[in-house]
């Protein structure tokens, strides 16, 4: 027969993961768009999620708070709460009909540790849910992570004059007319310094197809691709009639990208072949609809190039790579390119302590797991590479993400949680300096 403290583990982990599947089925209800999940970043879809998980932890007896930047805190008080604190989270908006697990799965997990942890006693340190405004780049053309960056005072002028891709107004209007402290966003004051973090993890579904590949519903993360984006490059060439001009005298813009992309493609192989960690995207492509024709030769085309590493120096020569090849084909086509602004994240690497103490919590539990590195930017990176000691756990998810599709099991979420909330109760009662 199970003893009482193993039937109440048990009786606990039933009641929260009823909590979690009733809180994902209400983020659903009121997200929906017709065809996904639709939470903007700084709209009020976003803070309305947000205030629905902080309405639920002060049913459970949990302290909530919202700093400058608008990013709500969820916190356990611990035994001396001068000490940095144990912190978990990760962010509610979405992409545009986009799934209902990325980023809210993270949240969810944080909170119900947090709950279990509350039913142990007070922690020797606080532990803390932050749910972070403003991961995804997807509604302000390319700069994210902007909960995150503001608690280290990481936000630029830039960020803020980034315009909404439906509505037009800037970073900086919506921010502020959410209710965020501009005169500290805009100083670029520090919100919450890095040394108030004694440990940081983050819960996320893996958006790739490692852990389905791998039959584990687990993976602890080594590290963070970084990513260089250029959303508008353009390359100008001459419109010409289709039929009249030969192909000597052509300055084909679209046939001058695409014989970029190939050659960047090929890079990429060479490159991987050495092997160097990199990923390559083109995602958007367009030529100007009040003047293509099947008629005419194209005189002008913007694309959008991204890609990333887990090494910096990857990053930078691949940019000049880029560039070298557009100085190529211009001369060779008779075209220019315009590269446009980059916008850039830095890769991040996981703390081994943090990574070790993940692994051990696995192995204690009897969790089959994976170690592995993240392909997707995740807000882990901002406070990695601010030096508070991070790593984070995938949870296995069918049907990648950004997408509706996004298929995490709850037993599996289930299991993520529970390693989640065994590492922040051993970190919070912890005298280990996790930096390493």
């Amino acid at each position: 027969m199970p003893n009482e403290s193993t039937q109440t583990l048990e009786v606990s982990g039933k009641l929260r993961s009823e909590l979690a599947a009733n809180l994902f089925a209400r983020l659903r209800e009121m997200s929906f768009d017709g065809i996904g999940i639709s939470r903007e970043t700084y709209g009020p879809s976003e803070t309305a999620a947000m205030e629905l998980v902080a309405k639920e932890a002060e049913v459970h007896g949990l302290e909530t708070e919202w700093d400058a930047a608008l990013n709500m805190i969820v916190r356990l008080p611990g035994q001396d709460r001068r000490l940095p604190a144990v912190a978990t989270g990760s962010h509610l908006d979405s992409v545009p009909q986009g799934g209902n697990y990325d980023g809210a799965a993270g949240v969810i997990a944080g909170l119900s540790a947090l709950i279990e942890a509350k039913t142990q006693g007070a922690p020797r340190r606080s532990m803390e849910v932050y749910a972070l405004r403003g991961e995804e780049s997807a509604w302000f053309g390319g700069p994210c992570y902007f909960g995150s960056r503001a608690l280290f005072g990481q936000i630029e002028a830039s960020d803020l004059a980034s315009r909404h891709r439906d509505t037009g107004s800037t970073l900086a209007e919506q921010m502020a007319a959410s209710g965020a402290d501009m005169t500290i966003i805009e100083g670029k004051q520090t919100i919450r310094p890095a040394e108030d973090f004694h440990a940081w993890f983050e819960l996320h579904i893996e958006q790739g197809p490692v852990l389905i590949a791998k039959e584990k519903p687990v993976g602890i993360v080594t590290g963070i691709r970084g990513n260089t984006r250029r959303r508008h490059v353009t390359c100008v060439g001459e419109a010409a009639h289709s039929g009249a001009v030969p192909r000597w005298l052509r300055h084909d813009a679209v046939l001058a990208m695409s014989e970029l992309l190939m050659r960047l493609d090929e890079h990429w192989r060479v490159l991987l072949a050495w092997g160097e960690d990199l990923v390559f995207t083109t995602g958007i492509v367009e030529t100007d609809p009040t003047e293509h024709a099947v008629s005419r030769v194209p005189g002008q085309v913007t694309f959008a190039i991204e890609f990333r590493s887990q090494d910096k120096k990857t990053i930078e020569n691949f940019s000049k790579i880029l560039v070298t090849e557009c100085e190529k084909i211009g001369g060779e086509r008779g075209v220019r390119f315009d590269l446009g602004d980059a916008v850039s994240s830095a890769p991040a690497k996981m703390s081994e302590k943090m990574v070790a103490l993940v692994e051990g919590e696995a192995q204690a539990a009897g969790l089959d797991y994976e170690i592995m590195p993240s392909g997707a930017g995740h807000d882990t990176a901002v406070f990695a590479n601010a030096g508070v000691p991070a790593t984070m756990i995938f949870v296995r998810n069918d049907k990648g993400s950004h997408n509706p599709h996004e298929a995490m099991d709850m037993a599996d979420f289930a299991r993520g949680t529970d390693l989640l909330t065994r590492s922040m109760i051993k970190a919070a009662n912890s005298e280990e300096d996790l930096r390493a």
